[in-house]
């Protein structure tokens, strides 16, 4: 046996277990390319399914419910302003104080300016305007005609307002 045939032989065996533990590596490594791509995949879903729900809030998934809550907020508030007796009054502010809490919690806002509050046209609509000498008060709200609704990212139904409007002579 020539020494080149010694040196091969035991090199041989070892580039054989290193072969074998290189395969063993391959397939390790494989295994958790597999294991990363299907918890990428999960991860991917989970996001998707989060980003529609965030959406569908967004949009109102409750959408037909909260226009139907707001009108019986504005029924119910009608009655109570016209109630015949306090006791009704009461009765009633104590219903409309539900209804509104059960439209928030579905998603709406109620959209109720304040009186000397920006015009603000996302949200509101000028059912009529009044002049006004003062610069301060141009485009701002002189009165409140009706409450608008709003769900996130929208407005459903604006709030009719007077707006102040400044006149020049």
């Amino acid at each position: 046996m020539s020494t080149d045939e010694a040196v091969d032989g035991p090199a041989d065996g070892a580039e054989t277990a290193a072969g074998a533990a290189d395969d063993r590596l391959a397939e390790r490594i494989e295994d958790l390319a597999r294991v990363l791509a299907r918890q990428a995949g999960t991860v991917e879903r989970l996001a998707d399914a989060e980003q529609a729900r965030a959406t569908r809030d967004r949009l109102g998934a409750d959408l037909p419910l909260v226009v139907d809550l707001f009108a019986l907020l504005g029924d119910v508030t009608a009655c109570a302003r016209t109630a015949e007796s306090d006791r009704e009054r009461e009765a009633f502010e104590a219903v409309a104080g539900r209804v509104e809490r059960l439209l928030v919690g579905r998603g709406g806002t109620v959209v109720q300016p304040r009186t000397g509050e920006a015009f603000d046209a996302a949200t509101m609509e000028a059912s009529d305007t009044v002049d006004t000498a003062e610069p301060d008060e141009d485009r701002t709200v002189a009165e409140v005609i009706a409450p608008g609704l709003g769900v996130p990212g929208r407005s459903v139904r604006p709030a009719r307002v007077v707006v102040r409007v400044l006149r020049s002579r």
